[in-house]
């Protein structure tokens, strides 16, 4: 959902899409090749289950963003061609802020941040303001609006890491201390040992 935002948006801030918005341009541009490069290394290394799910979601992301382009390219022209290609970046970036909406139900449930990093939570809430921001200075409801739920959505996650902050996770079983192990072991022989006593004299 991140590199087809990133696509769209990018796709969206170009001059000939969106007049002087190439600031949106060039950043989701290069937001769109860091999430290419994740998502290759991803299909790589990933378990073939899991790189064929991927692998799929990929071709679909391109499939849709090409469509995007093909229509405001070839169907659209002055401003319903950035309405167009503005709705399509603002839904798809709703989207990709709301993805994390069932991992803070399981943080709900489990009263545990263990699946929810702190500072991707911190950084969800600066993009999504910042970029709220920027779209209010410049009037762009198509950059103001996704990024303000955004900003909401990242607020909220913050919340509740901080709720349950002090639990990360039932805490790993720690082995017993040498001493106390030869003790056990220790234990555990003398009671053979009678045990094997009271069979002879029976």
């Amino acid at each position: 959902m991140t590199l087809l935002n990133c696509l769209l948006s990018a796709w969206y801030g170009l001059p000939f899409v969106s007049p002087d918005n190439i600031l949106v341009s060039t950043i989701n541009g290069t937001g769109a090749v860091i999430e290419i490069i994740y998502v290759l290394i991803f299909i790589i290394f990933a378990p073939r289950k899991q790189k064929a799910k991927i692998l799929g979601l990929f071709i679909s992301v391109l499939v849709v963003f090409s469509i995007v382009v093909f229509v405001s390219l070839f169907a659209l022209h002055g401003n319903p061609r950035k309405l167009f290609c503005g709705f399509a970046a603002a839904v798809f970036s709703i989207i990709m802020y709301g993805s994390p909406l069932s991992i803070m139900r399981v943080v709900i449930r489990t009263k545990s941040v263990e699946f929810m990093p702190f500072f991707l939570s911190l950084f969800v809430f600066l993009c999504g303001t910042s970029w709220f921001v920027f779209g209010l200075l410049g009037r762009d409801p198509f950059v103001a609006v996704p990024n303000g739920v955004g900003s909401a959505l990242g607020a909220v996650q913050l919340i509740l890491y901080f709720i349950y902050r002090d639990n990360k996770g039932a805490p790993k079983k720690q082995p017993p201390p040498e001493e106390e192990s030869i003790e056990m072991d220790h234990t555990k022989t003398n009671g053979e040992k009678q045990c094997n006593a009271n069979e002879i004299q029976k």
